[in-house]
């Protein structure tokens, strides 16, 4: 694989591969786009099986955040950052401040955040030794309840153009994935009266949402087919391919995930079998809404019910974007890339 026609291919600015021996570091940050300003995104730490793989990840990922910060009407460009490795192995404090060095040297033209197996705590870490970090406890803290309530308001948008109604009471809803923002999902979805179909690779979390929420547990191979009206992505990527979509049984695709669809034919199958899809970054940006308002004004004093209110237009923003959609008789994910683009290419100079 080559890494610059990789860059080209998806317009990247900057990729930045970092590696510390000691420690066991060994990363990958990418930015994608600073045209709206500096660029966030967070970092992912995963054990991926192979370096290309990661490449793969970081670039679609940091791609999605330009896109995801311009719809949320964010002045923030979009980058990630992977780190390659088991984090039960390799997290320390030591780790996290040679990390946050390396992310010190880019100079703020990246801020890094929580994302898959890094905590708030571990972003507090990495503040310890740079200034470019977002979503620590001291001041917007865990972004997971945001992006949650984002990826709920966007359901509730697409039900009332898929359904006739945004109530999702008595409406099945199969989640996979049941981590912070997941199962967080779920409990807004309980608390509306929506019947919960659940997955997760986790058997503890998938029990406990049994026996909290009610919810049906369902067995991996069956995930894609069951019988629901929504299907809520909220685990990792790369969800739906050519193949697979045949199996799905639901009406409306949504969820937590970042780039669910393995590329953009899929988008456009989906709206083909008449399955409303609402690309992640529209619904999903709830957590970089809450990161992000502290970067564009370092003097912004927290204010939960600020961000709340921001987070709660992503309902608008779907409903744009589906109308986009049938305006110009496209998919909803050529839709939102038309919308976010376009966002971006009006600020170029």
């Amino acid at each position: 694989m080559s890494v610059i026609q990789e860059m080209g291919k998806y317009g990247h600015e900057q990729v930045v591969f970092v590696r510390d021996e000691r420690v066991g570091l060994n990363a990958i940050i990418a930015v994608h786009n600073t045209v709206l300003g500096p660029a966030l995104g967070g970092t992912r730490f995963w054990d991926y099986a192979t370096e290309a793989e990661a490449l793969f990840d970081v670039l679609r990922l940091s791609r999605g955040m330009t896109l995801k910060s311009a719809a949320a009407g964010l002045k923030l460009g979009g980058g990630k950052a992977v780190i390659i490795g088991d984090p039960q192995k390799l997290k320390s404090r030591d780790f996290f401040h040679v990390y946050g060095r390396f992310i010190d040297t880019l100079g703020g033209k990246y801020y890094t955040a929580e994302d898959v197996n890094i905590s708030a705590a571990d972003v507090e870490m990495m503040n310890e030794v740079t200034k470019y970090v977002s979503g620590t406890p001291a001041v917007s803290g865990n972004p997971s309840p945001f992006t949650a309530r984002g990826v709920y308001m966007g359901l509730k948008a697409g039900a009332s153009v898929k359904f006739g109604t945004d109530s999702l009471k008595g409406i099945t809803v199969a989640v996979q994935g049941l981590g912070n923002v997941g199962y967080a999902l779920c409990e807004h979805l309980r608390k509306e009266g929506a019947k919960l179909k659940v997955y997760d690779v986790n058997s503890a979390a998938m029990e406990r949402a049994v026996k909290e929420l009610g919810a049906v547990a369902v067995n991996p191979e069956e995930l894609l087919a069951t019988d629901c009206d929504i299907f809520a992505p909220c685990a990792m990527g790369a969800v739906f391919n050519g193949e697979n979509i045949n199996r799905l049984k639901c009406r409306l695709i949504a969820g937590a995930a970042n780039n669910v669809l393995m590329d953009a034919s899929v988008g456009d199958a989906l709206n083909d079998m008449d399955i409303l899809y609402l690309p992640d970054y529209i619904v999903n940006a709830g957590g970089v809404i809450n990161c992000g308002i502290e970067i564009e004004d370092p003097n912004w004093r927290y204010d939960i019910d600020y961000v709340n209110t921001r987070v709660d237009k992503i309902y608008d923003t779907t409903l744009k974007i589906i109308a986009l959609a049938k305006e110009k008789r496209i998919s909803t994910s050529k839709a939102a890339d038309e919308y976010a683009e376009g966002i971006v290419d009006a600020n170029k100079k």
